[in-house]
């Protein structure tokens, strides 16, 4: 069976290396002071991965969500917290499949520029 390990071999690269730009100190000291790893999520937000499943009409990447699943794997295969992603990633598709005009209008470019996050707790 193929699981489609060996499919989008760029993708995988260029979250590689942003990735490696966070090293094991860096994850420790979010982890020791409990914060939010504002700088890593910037940089993702920055280089359009968190916007992935944003539609390019509204200035996201306009990927599928196999390759949001790529760079989900590609952050968590790098050690890094994947949860801080989840909300930006996924939860802005209820916004994508329910909001108004007006709201996809208003709230998905400051998504896909990384203006605006959205999280989820529960």
């Amino acid at each position: 069976m193929n699981l489609g390990r060996d499919n989008h071999p760029e993708l995988r690269d260029a979250v590689r290396a942003l990735c490696g730009r966070f090293d094991s100190a860096y994850w420790q000291d979010i982890d020791d002071k409990r914060a939010y790893p504002e700088a890593f999520v910037d940089a993702l937000s920055t280089a359009g991965w968190l916007s992935a499943l944003i539609p390019e009409e509204y200035g996201g990447s306009g990927l599928t969500l196999t390759e949001a699943s790529v760079i989900m794997e590609e952050v968590t295969r790098s050690g890094g917290n994947a949860g801080c992603c989840h909300g930006q990633m996924y939860n802005m598709n209820t916004l994508l499949r329910h909001g108004s005009d007006a709201q996809k209008k208003k709230y998905l470019p400051q998504l896909a520029r990384g203006e605006l996050r959205l999280q989820a707790m529960g």
